[in-house]
């Protein structure tokens, strides 16, 4: 592990984890709900303000950040912290997830993936090496390896060729990072578990991983659209083979209910751009469930969104009006207030385990959120 870099377990709760990972820019309490800042800022929000709501680390994009400004830029101008004015860790994903999916044109190889920018259409490569050399630009606190994505659904022979390259990425993306100076000596590097829904596949990749050696471990290719049910059954068995001292990340998850579950299922890090997205586009995470603040049935409604929110003070109607009228304050309140909720849910997790109690903290929230999920196998 780097020697800025320790994950302390506290206490557990069946398969559930909660603790802290320390890091030179502070501390971040697990399980964890990271913010997503695409392009260098949380839409909608300044960083005081999210860290306001109880976030202690962000996330940033490779792949958009690498077009605009560009990572040299980044670099020129102190990094992202500086740039962006947030002192706490910055996890960076590896960027191979977006190339993938945003880009019209692109062309994979053993060396890595060739690709037509979304924005102006030029072309880049972007490789291991390449993608350990932006996030080192960034000044990443959290360095993701370069993966390949597993597309849903895929056969078991896709998705073992897919897995296999993601593998030898993972040990390219390793020698690049180690070759960092200052930046690997301050920063953790994490792998990314492949494998789709299948367990011999996931198991490979697992040891894989544990051989190469890295700070933290990543569940990646899920949430890809293969449904929540098809998620769980597969976090049933992916997590476990994780190493347990170290930190276990589910990336792009999730919905609250989502994170309940796999927090059972003993995941300790998670991001998701729905708090935010959501925000913009009117829908408030809340204990009672998700509410379209559009409805019309909120066009008198004096409550606040929730008692304890940052935006008690604004009305529901207010809210609705807002957004209705699609002012700016509307995506910016209803935002912070999801930011807000996501983190509560992560406090009320880490409290129902520290007191062993997650089962029926978990169950009570499911009630009343008004889901049924499956129990952890």
């Amino acid at each position: 592990m780097s020697a800025r870099f320790r994950f302390t377990i506290a206490a557990t709760d069946g398969a559930a984890r909660t603790g802290g990972i320390e890091m030179r820019r502070g501390t971040i309490a697990t399980p964890a709900f990271m913010p997503v800042g695409t392009a260098a800022t949380v839409k909608a929000m300044k960083p005081a303000d999210v860290r306001a709501t109880g976030a202690d680390i962000i996330l940033g994009n490779t792949y958009h950040l690498m077009l605009r400004p560009g990572a040299e830029r980044v670099a020129r101008l102190g990094g992202l912290h500086a740039m962006m004015g947030w002192e706490r860790p910055i996890l960076t994903d590896s960027g191979g997830y977006q190339v993938m999916s945003l880009s019209a044109l692109t062309k994979q190889s053993e060396q890595g993936v060739s690709f037509a920018s979304h924005v102006d259409g030029s072309r880049h490569m972007l490789a291991p090496e390449r993608s350990m050399e932006i996030q080192r630009l960034l000044g990443s606190d959290v360095v993701m390896a370069f993966d390949e994505c597993t597309p849903w659904p895929a056969t078991h022979e896709q998705a073992e060729r897919s897995m296999e390259r993601s593998m030898r990425w993972a040990a390219r993306s390793r020698a690049a990072f180690d070759a960092g100076g200052d930046h690997a000596a301050g920063a953790a590097l994490f792998g990314i578990q492949q494998g789709s829904t299948f367990a011999d596949l996931r198991q490979r990749s697992a040891d894989a991983l544990t051989e190469i050696g890295f700070d933290g471990y990543a569940v990646g290719g899920l949430a890809v659209g293969e449904g929540q049910a098809e998620m769980l059954r597969t976090l049933d068995f992916a997590a476990a083979m994780l190493p347990a001292t170290s930190p276990r990340y589910l990336m792009g998850v999730g919905k609250p209910d989502d994170i309940v579950a796999a927090v059972e299922r003993g995941i300790d890090m998670f991001d998701c751009v729905l708090p935010t997205r959501s925000g913009r586009n009117g829908q408030a995470f809340t204990w009672d469930g998700p509410l379209n603040i559009r409805n019309a049935r909120f066009a008198e409604d004096r409550e606040p969104l929730d008692p304890g929110s940052p935006v008690a003070g604004w009305s529901r109607a207010y809210l609705h009006h807002l957004v209705r009228s699609g002012e700016m304050l509307g995506a910016m309140l209803m935002t912070e207030h999801n930011l807000w909720f996501y983190q509560e849910v992560m406090r009320g997790l880490r409290e129902a385990i520290r007191a062993g109690r997650l089962s029926g903290w978990a169950e009570a929230f499911r009630a009343r959120y008004r889901v049924r999920l499956p129990v952890p196998a």
